[in-house]
Formats: structure tokens, sequence, C-alpha cells
């Protein structure tokens, strides 16, 4: 009998240690220049992670963020070397230019801390693979934030083709991704001045909107890369854009199936949504919760509502920390993960050179 009640207490205290909560992930915000930094700072609160500095040196937009986030100056440092200096993150999330990211990495890496940076990875291969070596260097995880990660409709798509098997090979797939314009659309001026640059965000609508494509695809393929790149850029309001691209079409070619990628700051409506043809059928993901299959012309199309995903990877934050507490394990290929995004880098970069020569590009296996 004793030994029976020892076995039962030791079981429920295995299950209460389990059902236990772990204190949530110290994060640091690392600049608030790009406005989807409000996706972290206007987060409902869900208990796993705080955060505990941002870096900012300027006070006005710093001071404004704040404000109406509901977060003490207290924590806002001017560098990431005072940052450290006052407190320990466990990961930092990059909402500067595109350009900082290397540096980001470059300061963090060595103390063992995570980053995850917004999309996409790098403003150039070089810069790319300059932070993974860092990455893989120091052991740290290194997570890039696309929002149609998160996309319910996206998964399902995933799932209805290589899961069950639906539709047969891919054969082509078709991704749209943009809106009015920056400046149509009123972002902010902080935001404006460094997206409108070719040096700090790598080109216009090709890298702002290009990248959510060549993730996309990389996914949908299992990591493979595309034999050969072909893009075609314009500015086509150089009034308002005259140093960067405000239209890039993007084609991939693989062994047997073609990507067509639009990016644009020209659609008339704010738009991310994909397409996915096999051999035998059609998905068409409307949005980030609807979803559309048809199975050949004589039956009737299937729809798909309030598509959503799973905790924890129904959100970027909680999958870093998930991650960030071993909970959570990385495949090559998933969308947030280092190598899926080294190809798609690979794949916007071959897109600049080739609308730059107006040739096809090939790319290394």
């Amino acid at each position: 009998m004793k030994r029976l009640l020892t076995l039962l207490f030791s079981c429920l205290l295995i299950t209460l240690q389990a059902q236990e909560k772990a204190p949530p992930v110290k994060v640091a915000v690392i600049g608030l220049t790009h406005t989807h930094v409000h996706w972290i700072l206007g987060r409902e609160n869900r208990g796993d992670i705080e955060i505990v500095g941002i870096v900012e040196p300027n006070k006005d937009l710093a001071q404004r963020y704040t404000k109406q986030h509901s977060y003490s100056m207290d924590i806002v440092f001017d560098s990431m070397e005072t940052l450290i200096e006052n407190t320990q993150p466990e990961a930092v999330t990059a909402f500067g230019t595109i350009y900082d990211h290397l540096e980001v990495v470059e300061f963090f890496a060595p103390k063992g801390i995570h980053v995850m940076v917004e999309k996409p990875l790098a403003v150039s291969l070089d810069h790319a693979k300059k932070m993974s070596a860092l990455a893989k260097k120091h052991n740290i995880h290194l997570l890039t934030n696309y929002e149609t990660t998160w996309y319910g409709s996206n998964q399902k798509a995933y799932d209805l083709v290589h899961s069950e098997k639906l539709v047969g090979d891919i054969r082509k797939i078709v991704v749209h991704d943009g809106h009015r314009g920056p400046k149509e659309i009123g972002v902010n001026d902080e935001f404006l001045e460094w997206l409108t640059d070719p040096k700090l965000n790598g080109a216009g609508a090709l890298t702002d909107f290009g990248c959510y494509g060549a993730n996309l695809a990389t996914w949908l393929m299992k990591g493979e890369k595309p034999t050969s790149v072909f893009a075609m850029t314009a500015t086509n309001k150089p009034e308002l854009y005259p140093n960067v691209d405000d239209e890039a079409t993007i084609l991939l070619q693989y062994q047997k199936t073609q990507v067509v990628i639009q990016a644009s700051w020209n659609w008339p409506i704010s738009r991310k949504d994909m397409e996915v043809y096999g051999v035998t059928g059609q998905i068409i993901a409307d949005n980030g919760s609807t979803l559309r299959y048809k199975l050949g012309d004589d039956l009737e199309e299937v729809k798909l509502t309030n598509l959503s995903k799973e905790a924890p990877r129904d959100d970027p934050f909680a999958l870093l920390a998930a991650v960030v507490r071993g909970e959570v394990a990385l495949k090559d290929t998933d969308l947030t993960a280092l190598e899926n995004n080294l190809i798609a880098m690979e794949i916007l970069e071959a897109a600049k050179q080739s609308a730059k020569s107006g040739k096809v590009v090939k790319l290394k296996k």
C-alpha cells in the first residue's frame, strides 16, 4: 500500500511539474522604424515573452510608440551596447532596416542571444551568408518572420498537397503580394525613409513583397532550389519612388514546376494570396483564413473558412519562445527556418541580377 501511495504521489508530482508554465522568455526589440513592430508591442500578453528592453536612438519615435503601447521609456536604450549593460535578453527581434539585420546578429550571436528578424532575412545574399555563419558558429537560433507564415490557409494548402496528396504533383504556384504603395497607404516617415532606399532595403517592391513568394515557394517545394530565375522590375511611379522598383515579377523554374511571384506597390487593394496548381486540381488561398479547391472541371469547388494554426505556430513570438525553450524544433524547410531563408535570399539575389541584366540567372545546386 505504501509503495502504491508513493507511486501515485510521484505521478501526481510529475504531472504538476509538467503543467507548471515556464517563465516568459526575455526579449528585446531592436529598432522601431519597421512598422511591423506594432505586432510585438501591441500583442496580447500570452505569458510566453516579456519585453525587457528596446533599442531606438530616435527618441521622438520611441516616445510615440511607448506611449501608444503603454511601455516605460526607462526600458528604451540608445544602443545595443547600452541595452546589454542594463539587461540580459534571451532573444531579440529586429525591427529596423533590412541592412541592419547583419549588425544585430554580429552583436548578439557571440553572446549566445537568439535572433528573429523581420522579413526578408537580409539585404543581400552576402549579408545572409555572414549571418548564417555567425548563427551556426555561436549556436543560436536565427528566425525570419513573415506575416504569411501564420496563415491557416497556407498551412492547409500545404497539407492538402503534401499530406493528403489532393492535387498530385505541383505544376505551378502563383503568389500575389503587395498594396497600393507605401506612400499611398500612408506609412510613417521613419519607415518610408529606408523602405525606398536601395541600400537599406535591397530593392523596392522586389524585396518588400517578392520575399514572401520566395519563402512560400521554398516551403511548398520542400527546400528544392529552382534551376533558374528570371525577373522584370519597373518603376511605374518615378515621381513617388525614383530610387527603387515599385513593380516586380519573378519567374522560378524547377524541374517540373514553375513559380510566378508578383510583387507590387501598384495593386488597387492590399493582398497576400497564393494559388497552387497540381496535376489533378487547384488550391487557392484567398487570404489568411479562407481557401478554395477544385478537382477537375466537372466537380464543384470546395470552400474552407476560419482556418487557423495551432499554438505556438500561430504567432511569431510564441514560436520564438517555444524554439528558445527547446519545445519546438524547426525543420530546415519551415517558413521561419534559416535554411529556407538562405534559399529565399538566393532567389531574391538572382532576381535582382536578372532584372538588371535582362537575362535568366541559373542557380547552382
